[in-house]
């Protein structure tokens, strides 16, 4: 019965953005595809200290391939600090007017010691915006601090785990209605060598939970996916809306250890505060989502936590893994604008909160964050910012760099 009342929901939350909404209530036509040669970014600047001639404006509005690359300290998610590189490449596969920015993104990072990533997100519109093909693959050393289920524990009180990971996620959608997709994907998350740093520690004592807490653990499944999208670009959306819901099944046939289900729904809005000046940036946007797994026999690693969405990028000001639960609601808003004319310069706010399921009721306990940041323009052309963000909750606190927008 909770599997059909929440696919229900989903189904509803879904249709009524699809159906309720049209382009042009959505997104003024003068904010649909922002003009950006009289922009800045640091490619200009560039150029001027090394006296490179640029091209005209009108060669510029007719590219059709973008590209960025940033070295860069920071610390993505988890404990320790670490070099990543974040290389971003953009390209239309069809009309700029009618086709969104395919766009792939390899980051890979290393935190001088044990830890490492590779990677790969692909976002693939095919002309037309006929076909979309949303990728995530990656393979990780990541050992991470876990503090079990729910909130039972103190922020003093987590435990690190070590672990290898591979992640294979495909998902090919057809364009049902303008902005609305629907589609099938696969989905395998296999990891390794799954234990406490500390020996003495026994992983499953300590969580309270028995599936995936040791050796290795394999979730292979089906995905049944939705999709509504108003965004040009997911690197720096636009004002519109966005509603995403992935259920997955995940049968022994394909090689889970075990059989379990989980649907998860991502809705998000973006309004803009000024229509009547679209090259400045001046929006107030929305990110919320619901993520359950049906059973308790999801693996320990798989089950919904803060910070481990699709692009693990919720939970600003929140250690990643910091609430575990079989259940997770989050909410996010922020404030963007631009500092300078030319929209080089710019700044956030932002605030969210998450509850869990896990060692009580969900709704019952709630973890607040907020902070701020700035933004510098790295790339006019995909509208890709350079992004520094300070974030703090409840005995944390860190700074985030981004490529890109965090939602």
């Amino acid at each position: 019965m909770k599997i059909k009342v929440v696919i229900l929901l989903a189904l509803s939350i879904t249709c009524q953005f699809a159906v309720a909404q049209n382009a042009s209530s959505i997104i003024p036509d003068s904010v649909k595809r922002r003009d950006t040669i009289n922009q800045t970014d640091l490619i200009d600047i560039a150029k001027t200290i090394i006296h490179i001639k640029g091209k005209r404006p009108e060669e510029d509005r007719d590219k059709r391939f973008t590209f960025s690359f940033l070295p860069v300290s920071t610390v993505p998610g988890g404990t320790g600090r670490a070099l990543v590189t974040s290389t971003t490449a953009g390209i239309y596969l069809g009309p700029k007017k009618t086709t969104n920015l395919s766009s792939a993104t390899f980051a890979p990072y290393w935190n001088f010691g044990s830890r490492f990533g590779l990677p790969l997100r692909n976002s693939v519109w095919l002309p037309n915006n006929t076909w979309t093909i949303q990728g995530d693959i990656r393979f990780l050393r990541y050992p991470q601090f876990t503090w079990g289920l729910g909130t039972a524990k103190g922020q003093d009180d987590g435990i690190l785990v070590n672990y290898n990971y591979i992640r294979f996620h495909q998902a090919a959608l057809k364009q049902i209605r303008p902005y609305f997709f629907a589609g099938v994907g696969y989905a395998l998350d296999f990891r390794s060598n799954i234990g406490a740093d500390d020996e003495a520690i026994d992983l499953e004592q300590f969580t309270g939970y028995r599936h995936g807490t040791s050796g290795s653990s394999l979730a292979s499944g089906v995905t049944f996916n939705l999709l509504y999208d108003t965004r040009s670009s997911a690197v720096n959306p636009m004002p519109g809306s966005y509603a995403n819901v992935v259920y997955r099944l995940n049968p022994t046939v394909l090689g889970s250890n075990n059989f379990w289900q989980s649907v998860y729904i991502d809705l998000r809005k973006y309004i803009p505060l000024d229509p009547s000046r679209p090259r400045r940036q001046n929006t107030l946007a929305f990110w919320s989502y619901l993520w359950t797994a049906f059973t308790d026999k999801a693996p320990y690693l798989d089950l919904p936590s803060i910070g481990w969405d699709p692009y693990n990028r919720s939970g600003r000001g929140i250690d990643q893994n910091r609430y575990r639960g079989q259940s997770l609601f989050y909410f996010e808003t922020e404030y963007r604008r631009d500092i300078t004319n030319n929209g080089l310069l710019g700044f956030v706010l932002f605030t969210n909160i998450n509850t869990v399921s896990g060692s009580g009721n969900m709704f019952t306990s709630w973890h607040p964050a907020a902070g701020s940041g700035m933004r510098v323009k790295f790339n006019k052309a995909s509208r890709t910012n350079l992004g520094v963000d300070y974030g703090f909750s409840k005995g944390y606190s860190a700074f985030q760099l981004n490529l890109g927008e965090t939602f």
